[in-house]
C-alpha cells in the first residue's frame, strides 16, 4: 500500500483474469439491460444529469482538463455550484454484489482506512458500479458524498415518495433500510483496463484551496491493471474524456453514520 496526497492505492491487486470477468459481465448486464428497455446511463446520488439534459434539449458538456476553478470562473457560479453545472456525466453504468468481489476487495478498504489513520466507522456500503466510458465520455468534477448531516440518505416511502418517469427517487433518497441516515465515507475505485486499452480517461483529484500540497493532482497509480484507490467520499475528483477505446472500471462506496 502506498500514500500519496489524501488517497491510498494498491498496486495490481485484481488478477487480468479477474478484471475480465467483472469486464465481461458488466458488459452483459449493460447489453441485457438496454435489450429490456432499461436506462443504463449514469446518475450521481439518484439523480440522473444526462437524461434530464436530453430532455431539456441538451447534453451534457465535458469539462476536459479544467479545473474548478476555471469552471467557477467561467459559468460565474460558487463552488457549491460545480456539480449542479451542464458538465457532470456521460457514461453507461451497471451494479454488482456478488459476494466474491466483497470478499476480494473489502480487506483493502478496512487496511487503508486504517493504516490511513482516518478510523472512519462504516457500517456497510452500497452496491458495485461497474461504470463503461466510451469514446468522449466522461465524469465531471464531483464529490461522491457530503461530510455533514445534509448529505445522509432520507428514506423513501415506496407508494408514497414520488419518482421521475424513469423510476427515480429524488437526489438522496433511498428505499434500503440498509442506506438510510447513512453518508458515505470513503469511495474505492478499480482499473479493469489492461495498459494502452485506452486513452484519456484520467482520474483527477482537487484537494481544495487550503491543500498542504499541490491543489489538483492526476492519479497515475490508477494506470496499472487491478490496482484500488481509496480516497475519502468527500474529496472532489473527475474523469476526463476518454480519447480513444473504452474505460472499464469497478466502484464502491462505505456508508455509515455522518461526521460528527
Amino acid at each position: 500500500m502506498q500514500v500519496k496526497n489524501s488517497y491510498f492505492w494498491f498496486k495490481q491487486v485484481l488478477t487480468p483474469e479477474e478484471c475480465q470477468r467483472i469486464i465481461d459481465q458488466g458488459i452483459n448486464q449493460i447489453d441485457a439491460n438496454k435489450k429490456a428497455g432499461k436506462d443504463v446511463s449514469a446518475t450521481t446520488m439518484g439523480n440522473n444529469h444526462k437524461q434530464g439534459l436530453e430532455e431539456e434539449g441538451l447534453k451534457a458538456k465535458s469539462q476536459g482538463d479544467k479545473t474548478t476553478e476555471q469552471i467557477i470562473t467561467e459559468m460565474g457560479i460558487s463552488g457549491s455550484d460545480v456539480e449542479k453545472s451542464r458538465y457532470i456525466r456521460d457514461s453507461e453504468v451497471t451494479w454488482m454484489n456478488d459476494q466474491w468481489l466483497y470478499d476480494r476487495i473489502y480487506p483493502f478498504i478496512h487496511e487503508a482506512n486504517d493504516r490511513a489513520g482516518w478510523k472512519y466507522e462504516f457500517s456497510n456500503s452500497e452496491s458495485f458500479q461497474f461504470t463503461k466510458y466510451g469514446l468522449n465520455q466522461f465524469y465531471g468534477w464531483h464529490a461522491d458524498g457530503n461530510s455533514c448531516h445534509f448529505g445522509k440518505y432520507k428514506r423513501a416511502i415506496p407508494g408514497v415518495t414520488p419518482k421521475d418517469k424513469h423510476g427515480m427517487y429524488p437526489k438522496g433518497y433511498t428505499d434500503n433500510p440498509n442506506m438510510v441516515n447513512k453518508i458515505r465515507k470513503l469511495s474505492l475505485t478499480i482499473n479493469l483496463n489492461l495498459p494502452g486499452e485506452y486513452e484519456g480517461g484520467n482520474l483527477k483529484f482537487d484537494f481544495g484551496p487550503h491543500s498542504t500540497g499541490n491543489r489538483y493532482h492526476e492519479c497515475t497509480e490508477i494506470r496499472p491493471q487491478g490496482s484500488i484507490i481509496v480516497f475519502p467520499s468527500y474529496i472532489y475528483h473527475q474523469v476526463t474524456p476518454v480519447t480513444k477505446g473504452t474505460r472499464y472500471s469497478l466502484v464502491l462506496w462505505t456508508l455509515g453514520k455522518p461526521f460528527q
